[in-house]
Protein backbone atom coordinates (compact mmCIF):
# COMPACT_ATOMS: atom_id res chain seq x y z
CA UNK A 1 0.00 0.00 0.00
CA UNK A 2 1.32 3.22 -1.04
CA UNK A 3 1.74 6.40 1.28
CA UNK A 4 -1.63 8.24 -0.20
CA UNK A 5 -3.77 4.81 0.44
CA UNK A 6 -2.67 5.48 3.85
CA UNK A 7 -3.45 8.68 4.11
CA UNK A 8 -7.02 8.37 2.61
CA UNK A 9 -8.11 5.45 5.06
CA UNK A 10 -7.17 6.94 7.99
CA UNK A 11 -9.19 9.73 6.76
CA UNK A 12 -12.03 7.39 6.41
CA UNK A 13 -11.69 5.96 9.57
CA UNK A 14 -11.34 8.97 11.71
CA UNK A 15 -14.70 10.76 9.84
CA UNK A 16 -16.26 7.60 10.79
CA UNK A 17 -15.69 8.46 14.20
CA UNK A 18 -18.48 11.23 14.01
CA UNK A 19 -20.33 8.07 14.59
CA UNK A 20 -19.23 6.56 17.11
CA UNK A 21 -16.02 3.63 17.25
CA UNK A 22 -16.36 2.04 14.12
CA UNK A 23 -12.90 1.41 12.42
CA UNK A 24 -9.78 1.37 14.33
CA UNK A 25 -7.35 4.34 13.10
CA UNK A 26 -4.45 2.84 11.47
CA UNK A 27 -1.19 4.02 12.94
CA UNK A 28 2.22 3.99 11.54
CA UNK A 29 5.06 1.78 11.82
CA UNK A 30 8.34 2.42 11.14
CA UNK A 31 11.01 0.23 12.27
CA UNK A 32 14.50 1.43 13.61
CA UNK A 33 16.01 0.02 10.65
CA UNK A 34 15.07 -0.76 7.38
CA UNK A 35 12.07 1.42 7.27
CA UNK A 36 13.35 2.74 3.52
CA UNK A 37 15.53 0.25 1.24
CA UNK A 38 17.34 2.32 -0.98
CA UNK A 39 18.31 1.57 -4.17
CA UNK A 40 22.07 -0.87 -4.42
CA UNK A 41 22.26 1.17 -7.32
CA UNK A 42 21.15 4.68 -6.75
CA UNK A 43 21.21 4.75 -2.66
CA UNK A 44 19.86 8.23 -2.75
CA UNK A 45 16.73 6.76 -3.90
CA UNK A 46 14.15 4.42 -2.38
CA UNK A 47 14.46 0.99 -4.12
CA UNK A 48 11.37 0.76 -6.44
CA UNK A 49 9.31 -1.55 -9.18
CA UNK A 50 9.37 1.95 -10.85
CA UNK A 51 13.48 2.27 -11.35
CA UNK A 52 15.13 1.69 -14.47
CA UNK A 53 16.90 -0.92 -13.77
CA UNK A 54 16.59 -4.19 -11.61
CA UNK A 55 20.52 -3.83 -11.14
CA UNK A 56 19.94 -1.84 -7.78
CA UNK A 57 16.50 -4.01 -6.85
CA UNK A 58 15.78 -7.17 -4.72
CA UNK A 59 12.77 -9.09 -5.37
CA UNK A 60 11.74 -11.65 -3.21
CA UNK A 61 11.56 -14.07 -5.96
CA UNK A 62 14.94 -13.45 -6.98
CA UNK A 63 17.94 -16.58 -6.96
CA UNK A 64 20.69 -16.32 -4.14
CA UNK A 65 22.98 -16.52 -6.76
CA UNK A 66 20.77 -12.76 -8.39
CA UNK A 67 21.21 -11.34 -5.10
CA UNK A 68 25.05 -11.38 -4.39
CA UNK A 69 25.42 -10.59 -7.94
CA UNK A 70 23.00 -7.67 -6.93
CA UNK A 71 25.04 -6.75 -3.39
CA UNK A 72 28.81 -7.69 -5.11
CA UNK A 73 27.29 -4.56 -7.58
CA UNK A 74 26.20 -2.39 -5.29
CA UNK A 75 27.43 1.26 -5.42
CA UNK A 76 29.69 2.55 -3.04
CA UNK A 77 32.77 5.17 -3.44
CA UNK A 78 36.47 4.98 -3.56
CA UNK A 79 37.71 5.52 -0.11
CA UNK A 80 37.09 2.48 0.89
CA UNK A 81 36.35 3.53 4.50
CA UNK A 82 33.17 1.53 6.02
CA UNK A 83 31.86 4.13 8.46
CA UNK A 84 27.72 5.30 8.89
CA UNK A 85 27.25 8.19 7.17
CA UNK A 86 23.94 8.97 4.77
CA UNK A 87 25.34 12.17 3.33
CA UNK A 88 28.66 11.09 2.89
CA UNK A 89 28.71 7.66 2.11
CA UNK A 90 25.01 6.71 0.85
CA UNK A 91 26.27 3.65 -0.87
CA UNK A 92 27.95 2.38 2.52
CA UNK A 93 25.33 3.22 4.58
CA UNK A 94 22.56 1.67 2.36
CA UNK A 95 24.28 -1.70 3.00
CA UNK A 96 24.75 -1.08 6.38
CA UNK A 97 21.41 -0.35 6.95
CA UNK A 98 20.46 -3.51 4.87
CA UNK A 99 22.20 -5.48 7.32
CA UNK A 100 21.26 -4.02 9.86
CA UNK A 101 17.53 -4.52 9.45
CA UNK A 102 18.28 -8.39 8.53
CA UNK A 103 20.41 -8.71 11.63
CA UNK A 104 19.14 -6.35 14.30
CA UNK A 105 22.26 -5.13 15.21
CA UNK A 106 23.20 -1.03 14.96
CA UNK A 107 24.90 0.18 11.70
CA UNK A 108 27.76 1.38 13.90
CA UNK A 109 28.32 -2.08 15.34
CA UNK A 110 28.62 -3.59 11.91
CA UNK A 111 30.42 -0.73 10.41
CA UNK A 112 33.21 -1.35 12.96
CA UNK A 113 33.95 -4.76 12.07
CA UNK A 114 34.60 -4.16 8.44
CA UNK A 115 37.58 -2.45 6.96
CA UNK A 116 36.45 -3.30 3.39
CA UNK A 117 33.54 -2.92 1.05
CA UNK A 118 33.31 -6.83 -0.35
CA UNK A 119 33.16 -8.57 2.82
CA UNK A 120 30.42 -5.83 3.97
CA UNK A 121 28.38 -6.52 0.79
CA UNK A 122 28.94 -10.16 1.12
CA UNK A 123 27.64 -9.97 4.16
CA UNK A 124 24.90 -7.80 3.55
CA UNK A 125 23.58 -10.27 0.42
CA UNK A 126 24.06 -13.15 2.26
CA UNK A 127 21.71 -11.82 5.20
CA UNK A 128 19.17 -10.90 2.41
CA UNK A 129 19.31 -14.41 1.26
CA UNK A 130 18.86 -15.34 5.02
CA UNK A 131 15.67 -13.44 5.51
CA UNK A 132 13.57 -14.06 1.97
CA UNK A 133 14.52 -17.57 1.20
CA UNK A 134 12.12 -18.63 3.42
CA UNK A 135 9.22 -16.57 1.73
CA UNK A 136 10.90 -17.40 -2.43
CA UNK A 137 10.67 -21.50 -0.43
CA UNK A 138 7.25 -21.16 0.66
CA UNK A 139 5.82 -19.44 -2.68
CA UNK A 140 7.39 -22.01 -4.71
CA UNK A 141 6.00 -24.94 -2.64
CA UNK A 142 2.44 -23.31 -3.02
CA UNK A 143 2.68 -23.07 -6.67
CA UNK A 144 3.92 -26.59 -7.07
CA UNK A 145 0.57 -27.32 -4.71
CA UNK A 146 -1.98 -25.37 -6.35
CA UNK A 147 -4.41 -27.79 -4.29
CA UNK A 148 -3.26 -26.19 -0.69
CA UNK A 149 -2.91 -23.05 -2.25
CA UNK A 150 -7.14 -22.94 -3.04
CA UNK A 151 -6.96 -24.85 0.26
CA UNK A 152 -5.35 -21.63 2.03
CA UNK A 153 -6.74 -18.79 0.14
CA UNK A 154 -10.44 -20.29 1.01
CA UNK A 155 -9.40 -19.94 4.44
CA UNK A 156 -8.14 -17.14 4.23
CA UNK A 157 -11.53 -16.02 2.18
CA UNK A 158 -14.05 -16.63 5.22
CA UNK A 159 -11.95 -15.48 7.58
CA UNK A 160 -12.11 -12.28 5.89
CA UNK A 161 -15.41 -12.24 5.17
CA UNK A 162 -16.33 -13.20 8.78
CA UNK A 163 -13.80 -9.48 9.91
CA UNK A 164 -15.58 -7.87 7.41
CA UNK A 165 -18.85 -8.48 7.70
CA UNK A 166 -18.59 -7.90 11.72
CA UNK A 167 -17.11 -4.46 10.67
CA UNK A 168 -19.81 -3.24 7.62
CA UNK A 169 -22.46 -4.57 10.10
CA UNK A 170 -20.55 -2.51 12.92
CA UNK A 171 -20.29 0.77 10.26
CA UNK A 172 -24.40 0.43 9.00
CA UNK A 173 -25.51 0.74 12.79
CA UNK A 174 -23.19 3.35 13.83
CA UNK A 175 -24.25 5.27 10.37
CA UNK A 176 -28.23 3.90 10.43
CA UNK A 177 -28.20 1.54 8.10
CA UNK A 178 -30.45 -1.13 7.89
CA UNK A 179 -28.44 -4.70 7.41
CA UNK A 180 -28.14 -6.29 4.33
CA UNK A 181 -30.64 -9.10 4.81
Amino acid sequence: MCHNQGVLIRQIADAFHRFGDTFVLPKAVTPAAGARVMDLQDPTSKMSKSATSDAGLVYLLDKPSAIVKKFKRAVTDSDGEVRYDRQAKPGVSNLLDILSACTGRTTDDLASGYSQYGPLKKDAGDAVIAVVEPVRNRYHELMDDRGELARLLRIGNERARSVAAATLARAHAHVGLMPRI
